[in-house]
Order: C-alpha cells, then structure tokens, then sequence
C-alpha cells in the first residue's frame, strides 16, 4: 500500500505528461507558464500572510489556542480530529493564507510525516475560505442576501475537516 502512495504523484505527472504529449500539447510551456501563475499568486498572497502570521503567532503565544484546544478536545476527538489543528479549523473558512501559515507552522512543528502534519495538509486541501468564497462570489453575482449559504458551508467545511481526519488514520494508521 506504500508503495502505491508512493508512485501516485510520479505516475500521475507522467501520465499527465504522455497525454499532453498525444494531444499535440507543449507540456514544457504549459508546466513553465503555470509556474509564472503560481508565483503571481504567491506575490498576492505573501502581504496577508505577513499580515496574518502574527496574529495567528499572538495567538499561540498567549495560550488562546492552547485554551480553545482544550476547550475543544473531548469534541475534536470524538470526531477523531487532532486538537493541536484547532488553529486550522478556527483560520480556514476566513483565510486561506493565514490557514496556509498556521498549516505551514504546524508541518513545521510536528513533522510532514506526522499525524497532525499529514491531518492539516489534507484539511488544506479539503476544505474552503467560505466567508471569502460567499463574498466574492455574491458580491459579483449582487447577491445581498446569503441566507442558508454561510451555514451550509461552514459544515461542508466541518465535514471536510472530519474528512481529512479520517482519511489521514485510514491510509497512514
């Protein structure tokens, strides 16, 4: 089973790679101009994120988030969630960069190949900025009124989040 998570990425940019190749695609040009898009994204994203990192790093320091992780821990582990992401849950459905960070922070701290690493990079990956996502969306559709739409979402993102936590025990124990 290892070895299978092991080869996803490299057979899935070769088979990327092969079918753009069939198609008559310029895969070099493609892969070298996403590159340029990601890191104008990347310059977008960098001012909120040294905005956003001391706060969540205040935070942290003052013991609030040790204090909601305890506060949250008896439900965090019914739902089989590590209470150190607490952070995450609380930052993402705001802000992607700052969720970004406080998910950087906690790869950093625990380790890539540890439970709340891996549990915080697929709860990146599954879930959503949803107050951002209702705002832009509604606001260039003009909508004024989100009414379900903010409940709805904030559990899909519950969801998501249980998601990854579940995901993460199944295919790495």
């Amino acid at each position: 089973m290892n070895l299978f998570f092991q080869l996803t990425v490299p057979l899935l940019m070769a088979a990327v790679a092969l079918v753009g190749t069939a198609r008559k695609v310029d895969v070099y040009s493609a892969l070298t101009s996403g590159a340029g898009d990601g890191l104008g994204i990347l310059i977008k994203i960098i001012p909120a994120l040294v905005a956003l990192m001391p706060a969540v790093y205040m935070l942290r320091a003052s013991g609030a988030l040790e204090l909601a992780a305890q506060a949250l821990a008896p439900v965090l582990a019914v739902l089989g969630i590590p209470p150190e992401t607490v952070g995450l849950l609380l930052v993402r459905p705001i802000s992607g960069s700052a969720a970004l960070g406080v998910g950087a922070e906690l790869i950093s701290s625990y380790g890539p190949d540890s439970v709340i690493g891996r549990t915080a990079a697929v709860m990146l990956g599954s879930t959503e900025t949803t107050f951002y996502t209702v705002a832009v969306y509604f606001g260039a559709a003009g909508i004024r009124r989100t009414r379900y739409t903010i409940p709805a979402a904030l559990c899909a993102d519950l969801t998501g989040f249980i998601a990854a936590a579940w995901a993460v025990r199944v295919c790495f124990g």
